[in-house]
């Protein structure tokens, strides 16, 4: 049913120019449009509304991630524009914070926003 129509992703943030500074300066992705009640960035050819709220809950999961082709050479280039990668108890993460569960290539690594919400980089293997 819904298999020909666009997709808009959706996070939540509470400060509009720290969002859109963030999104857009440190992450690279171009501003498509914003009002009083979202900034959008294209995420990739995908609308990413970044909906302005009073306060973020704290994620149970991954709010929203980016497949790369380079999974290590994209968290280095975006640990040196500030971006801490986060390391998980129990879970088999490299120097660069990725995680690999399979020996034959691909891997996740994970940051936060400003607000907090989880973001993802993801190679396929």
């Amino acid at each position: 049913m819904l298999g020909d129509s666009p997709f808009v992703g959706f996070l939540l943030v509470t400060d509009a120019a720290r969002a859109k500074q963030f999104y857009c300066d440190v992450l690279g992705l171009p501003l498509r449009h914003e009002d009083d009640y979202a900034v959008v960035v294209d995420a990739g050819g995908t609308p990413l509304r970044l909906a302005i709220v009073p306060q973020v809950p704290e994620p149970a999961g991954t709010n929203a991630g980016w497949l790369v082709d380079d999974l290590h050479t994209s968290v280095r280039a975006l640990t040196a524009a500030g971006i801490t990668f986060e390391r998980f108890p129990g879970m088999a993460q490299d120097s660069d914070g990725v995680w690999s569960p399979s020996p034959d290539g691909g891997g996740v690594a994970w940051f936060r926003d400003p607000d907090g919400n989880r973001l993802s980089l993801t190679q396929d293997s």
